[in-house]
Formats: C-alpha cells, sequence, structure tokens
C-alpha cells in the first residue's frame, strides 16, 4: 500500500501489470507513444481553445501574445446562488470520500514500523523552506534586491523535505529511487504550467504582481524556474502520503465504477474536451472551470486511444488510490502555495466570476476545488513522462 500513485512503487506495479495482461493474449501489445503522439496531443490542446476566440472573429493576437503577461480582468460579480451551488456541488461529491475515509475500520496502526534514517539533503529542505519562508514574508532591506526570487528555493525545499519525509516513512522515494523520472518532471512541470497560463488568457482568472519592473526575458526566466516545481511537488506529496495505510487502505477495496476503456471512449473523450476547451473563450464567466478539467480529458483520452494506462484504471475492481491520493496531494501542495503566496513580495491574485468572496488567503473558498481535479491532471502528465522510463525503473 506504499508508494505514490504517480510515479513511485503503485505506478509501476499498475503498469507492469497492464503490459503483463497484453503479453498473455488478452490484447495484442499497444506500442509506446512516440513523437507524433505527444504533437497531436499538444496541437490540439493549443489549438481548440483558439477555436472560440475564430468563431467570434476576434483579434488572435492577444491571446498568443508571449509572454503572457496576465493583468487584472473584471469578470462577473459575486452571486450567491452559483456560490452555493458549486459548493454544495464540491461538498456532495467530496462527502463520499471524506465518509468512507472516516467510517472505515479497515486499516490498523503498523507496529514495530522500521526506522529510516532521515536524508541530509531533507534537512537541507527544511532549512530552506524555514529561511525563505521568512524571507519570502519579510521585507529586509539587505534582501530588497532578492525578494522577489523566493519562490523557487522555497518550493525545492519543500520537495526535498517531502522526499526525505518518505525516505524516513519507507527508506526509499522518487528521488532516490527514480532520479532520472524525479529530474525529468522539473522541465516537463515547466511546460505543463506554461500551458495552463496560455488558458488563463482565455478566462482571465488569475495575475502576477512582481514586486517592481521585470523585462520579458528575465520573466519568462523566472516564471519558467519557478514553474518547474509543480509537476515534482505533486508526486512527491503524492508519494508521502501514500506510505499512510490509514489513507490508501480504506480506497484499496471500495465501490467498482465501469470506466470506459479502449480507442472509441478515448477518441470520443477527446472530441467533447476539445469542444469544450473551444468554448472557454465565448464562455468565460461560465466555463471556467474547465480549466482544470478539459486538459485532463485529453489527457485521459490519448491514454485510452493508446492503451495506455490511466488514473481511472483502478476503479473499474473498486480501487481508488490513484484517484484519491493524486487529487489529495495536490490539495495539500495547494494550500502551501497559497499560503506562501499571501504575504511575499511576487505573488498572484484572482479574479474568479461569481464566487469571489470568502477568500482563504488569496483564493475563494469554492477555487481550492479547482486542486482536486488538477492533481489527476499531474497524475496524468507524469504517467506520459513515467512511460519513457519504465523500462530501467529509473
Amino acid at each position: 500500500m506504499r508508494g505514490g500513485a504517480i510515479g513511485g512503487r503503485e505506478y509501476r506495479r499498475t503498469a507492469a501489470a497492464a503490459d503483463r495482461m497484453s503479453a498473455g493474449g488478452m490484447r495484442p501489445p499497444e506500442r509506446r507513444p512516440g513523437a507524433f503522439h505527444y504533437l497531436w496531443m499538444a496541437t490540439l490542446l493549443l489549438l481548440a481553445p483558439l477555436g472560440g476566440v475564430v468563431w467570434l472573429d476576434l483579434l488572435l493576437a492577444p491571446y498568443l501574445e508571449f509572454p503572457p503577461a496576465t493583468g487584472y480582468v473584471v469578470h462577473a460579480p459575486f452571486f450567491l446562488p452559483i456560490f452555493l451551488v458549486l459548493l454544495l456541488f464540491v461538498g456532495a461529491v467530496c462527502f463520499f470520500f471524506v465518509h468512507r475515509l472516516i467510517t472505515f475500520r479497515g486499516a490498523k496502526a503498523s507496529t514495530g514500523r522500521e526506522a529510516y534514517p532521515f536524508p541530509w539533503w531533507g534537512r537541507l529542505g527544511i532549512i530552506m523552506v524555514t529561511v525563505f519562508w521568512v524571507l519570502a514574508w519579510s521585507r529586509f532591506l539587505f534582501f530588497e534586491s532578492l525578494q522577489r526570487y523566493t519562490f523557487f528555493p522555497l518550493w525545492l525545499g519543500c520537495i526535498l523535505t517531502v522526499n526525505g519525509l518518505s525516505c524516513g516513512r519507507q527508506g526509499t522515494c522518487l528521488l532516490r529511487s527514480r532520479p532520472r523520472f524525479f529530474l525529468a518532471l522539473f522541465p516537463a512541470s515547466a511546460l505543463f504550467w506554461w500551458y495552463f497560463e496560455y488558458l488563463n488568457r482565455f478566462v482571465g482568472n488569475w495575475y502576477y504582481l512582481v514586486g517592481g519592473d521585470m523585462g520579458a526575458a528575465e520573466y519568462v526566466i523566472h516564471a519558467t524556474v519557478c514553474f518547474s516545481t509543480v509537476l515534482p511537488a505533486v508526486a512527491s506529496t503524492d508519494e508521502f502520503l501514500g506510505t499512510f495505510p490509514r489513507l490508501t487502505a480504506p480506497f484499496r477495496e471500495w465501490r467498482p465504477v465501469s470506466a470506459p476503456k479502449g480507442k472509441g471512449p478515448g477518441l470520443a473523450l477527446i472530441g467533447a474536451a476539445a469542444f469544450s476547451l473551444a468554448l472557454l473563450a465565448v464562455f468565460p464567466d461560465i466555463l471556467f472551470p474547465l480549466v482544470w478539467i478539459s486538459p485532463l480529458l485529453v489527457l485521459v483520452g490519448f491514454q485510452l486511444a493508446s492503451g495506455r494506462p490511466t488514473v481511472f484504471d483502478g476503479v473499474r475492481e473498486g480501487d481508488w488510490r490513484r484517484v484519491v491520493l493524486p487529487a489529495l496531494a495536490a490539495l495539500v501542495c495547494g494550500l502551501y502555495w497559497e499560503t506562501w503566496n499571501w504575504k511575499s513580495l511576487a505573488h498572484w491574485q484572482y479574479s474568479i466570476p461569481f464566487v469571489h468572496r470568502f477568500q482563504i488567503f488569496a483564493m475563494p473558498l469554492p477555487g481550492y476545488s479547482g486542486y482536486l481535479p488538477f492533481g489527476l491532471q499531474c497524475a496524468a502528465a507524469a504517467a506520459l513522462i513515467s512511460d519513457h522510463f519504465s523500462g530501467s525503473g529509473r
């Protein structure tokens, strides 16, 4: 029951089982997705949102501007009925999982757990988090010229700390057991989040205050370095959460659900997701939640169409761990993102239609629900990267 759902032993066991099923004659072995596969997916993800812009006969230039230095966008004002409906919907979905977690009695506290040493770089991570949290929230004159560059070292320290905690609980972690995969997550993460910056051009839900003038080149470099921490943070947190039987056992054998599989459903999912992305520019105040859902459907659709495992495969047998753990990991990371962002000099602000009230830090309360599907997107993206390191286990 240990190991993260994104990149740890749990994923490798699931992928290996799928490969054995193919080798056993139940279906012919699938080829690993090639460059054309990824080019097609990237093209669809980039062009689909522009469909609505073309349909509205708007200028394309503002949506293709790079770097996308976002600014404040005025949206529909707060509307209590929509706020309550959204809150009730999210609460109803989460209720079943929370109820299962609270009422489950099958997980027993482990006895005689082997104590593993906490690595030195985990201690370094704790020091980095402590130091750069203080520097991020303070305004020391001696640090004034570097004040806006605290995000990356703060999150690098967090990533090292979480990997150290996983080592302390299970003797290994992503950084140790799969170093090449772990390092590959950083550049992949930068591309991954730049795509969400691109989608934000169509909905205008967040914008950055960088704490002074910053040229285009500096902005791109600084933002890219910061964005590189997203996937490693979520993947590492996912693995750490997977070391707690109290979190994993309730969802190991739960309610089986008939999830679609095969090329046909995959292509249908891709088509529906592409259409929803095209509508973002047409109805941005209504469809803005699709920013956190539609890319996931595209990724899962391509995985289904190419015969690769998805984060939803386990639910057919009632195993919900690969759904729950990534979603919870992203929510945990989200709380830290919003906390550290709150008092930092360089930070982001939100402008969200209909629900922009009752903020926790800068984020309106319903906004935290977006971290749940975002965690599944991180899992799906990391699984694509993991495909290229599965042969050696690295």
